[in-house]
């Protein structure tokens, strides 16, 4: 079996587009194509469907992958034993579709020489372990405390929060909201888990302003809450302003920017101080060159507040 194809495999069904796979693996859109089908040919089965939105796994390409990210670990695992200095800078992203892994890809194409690998681990807590047991050399999170003894953090991009709503909305029309025009409808966002950050984060804009974010209900995915927003004249979402979504076209929904005061997600970098990757100062650098701080009409949870004043 071609390793590169299980690697192609893997980078699409993380993407859901073979372009955006394309990218992440560094080669033409083409050859991702070409690979993934010298690939169903080796294993004599479909692994992949064509979407609206991309590409979705068929029920083999759900059970392959698994196995095949064991088999893209344990090949890194042994480059990396005999070649450390080569090894990719392993960098946590928190979610394939939003802000984090879009500046972690520019990073990547200014540095275009150096290995990176974007992962996606489940909450700031899974990320601290993993850095303090060397998984990764560095992570993305809203930090609500201090990260302790061997770790380092520094603030990395505040993420406007934008509204999702159907063109049949009372605010379809709008060019910018303000955060009082958003209590009288559903801002729906399931899947939040309780006790996350991003759970603090919507609990203390929710107190802040007077709005109730749902987060009730069955979680089917973006693709599932875009549906029901599409078709609502009372019911919103948040997303930030560099989250990656497609909808189909007849759904025709609006992204909105909420203003006065601009509500932003604070994201950080975090990393070990004793981490000697090549890669780390370098992204450091990066993102203290592309950081801008907040405006002065703009809003942040307490602790990104204090821990900002302090960073002054």
């Amino acid at each position: 079996m071609n390793f590169e194809g299980v690697r192609a495999f893997v980078a699409v069904a993380e993407e859901g587009q073979f372009r955006l796979a394309a990218d992440r693996v560094g080669i033409s859109q083409q050859a991702v194509s070409k690979r993934i089908a010298a690939l169903e040919g080796d294993l004599g089965t479909a692994l992949f469907v064509r979407v609206a939105t991309g590409a979705a796994l068929t029920a083999d390409g759900r059970t392959f992958l698994p196995r095949a990210r064991a088999v893209l670990a344990a090949v890194e695992d042994a480059i990396g034993s005999v070649r450390p200095e080569t090894r990719p800078l392993r960098v946590d992203v928190r979610h394939r579709r939003v802000c984090t892994a879009d500046i972690v890809r520019e990073f990547r194409r200014v540095h275009h020489d150096l290995p990176v690998e974007a992962v996606t681990l489940k909450n700031a807590d899974e990320m601290t372990r993993a850095l303090r047991d060397g998984e990764i050399d560095a992570g993305f999170a809203y930090l609500r405390e201090p990260v302790g003894a061997g770790l380092a953090h520094a603030f990395a991009y505040l993420d406007p929060v934008q509204i999702v709503v159907g063109n049949r909305h009372p605010l379809a029309a709008a060019t910018s909201v303000r955060m009082s025009e958003l209590a009288p409808f559903r801002i729906w966002m399931p899947g939040i888990v309780g006790g996350s950050e991003w759970a603090d984060f919507y609990r203390e804009l929710s107190e802040d302003f007077g709005v109730t974010v749902d987060a009730t209900g069955p979680d089917f995915g973006i693709e599932a809450l875009l549906d029901t927003v599409a078709e609502s004249t009372s019911t919103l979402t948040f997303v930030g302003d560099r989250t990656s979504i497609v909808w189909p076209e007849d759904h025709d929904l609006r992204r909105i920017p909420v203003r006065g005061p601009m509500p932003y997600y604070p994201h950080s970098l975090v990393w070990r101080t004793g981490d000697q990757h090549r890669g780390l100062p370098e992204l450091i650098a990066h993102l203290g060159e592309v950081f801008h701080p907040p405006s002065d009409d703009s809003w942040l949870p307490r602790a990104a507040r204090t821990a900002y004043r302090h960073r002054r």
